[in-house]
């Protein structure tokens, strides 16, 4: 009886929730996991639901400093999306046209990531930093990009205690979401700079598109 009473405050310590991190703690942690790292490959799932339409998709990201990323999707197959630095990419196998745009005028959903890529602080990326707790033991940080509060009302990061990220949520102003799942996260993947190349296939053209305003 004595031992079933002197381990109830044990037990009582375990079913305690994790206390949430303060948010300025967190924000630095996943500055520390990202900056330290070379490059980064991730299974990837992305969803959109917005202006009646559901789209789900899914694949591979591969990013590398500085300032490089690819998504190779596999559903649907053929389709990729890469900055390679100077140009972002879009093309999808069998299509009439390659979209190109300068990276530096890039307005796309997948931008917010681009925080990864090089040595930056996420409190200087997003505005009103919020820290509540997640599903799974993560925590949830949410936030508003700067210079982007026209089109996107809020960004949700799901973060492990650690620092790495496992969910992005973007919803837009006219309620639109998107959202990335991360998987797999294999830090300083092999990232050779072949990969960050594209070439247009012989004989489809290149459309510079605009950027949105």
């Amino acid at each position: 009886m004595l031992k079933a009473l002197a381990a109830l405050p044990l037990l009582a310590a375990l079913a305690l929730p994790a206390q949430t991190p303060d948010v300025h703690a967190l924000a630095s942690r996943v500055d520390d996991h990202y900056n330290k790292l070379r490059s980064l490959r991730a299974g990837f799932t992305e969803s959109y639901d917005g202006l009646g339409v559901h789209r789900s998709e899914s694949g591979t990201l591969l990013l590398l400093k500085p300032g490089r990323m690819r998504w190779d999707y596999s559903s649907p197959a053929g389709k990729l999306f890469l900055i390679d630095g100077k140009y972002a990419w879009s093309y999808t196998r069998g299509a009439a046209q390659v979209q190109r745009i300068p990276a530096k005028q890039l307005d796309d959903l997948r931008s917010p990531l681009s925080f990864l890529l090089g040595r930056t602080k996420l409190e200087k990326e997003l505005e009103n930093l919020q820290v509540k707790p997640g599903a799974h033991g993560d925590f949830l940080l949410t936030g508003q990009p700067k210079g982007q509060q026209n089109r996107i009302r809020q960004v949700r990061l799901a973060v492990t205690a650690n620092g790495g990220i496992t969910a992005l949520e973007i919803e837009e102003q006219d309620g639109a979401l998107t959202r990335f799942l991360f998987s797999s996260e294999q830090a300083n993947a092999p990232a050779p700079d072949s990969a960050f190349r594209f070439t247009p296939p012989e004989g489809v053209p290149v459309v510079d598109a605009k950027p949105m305003e």
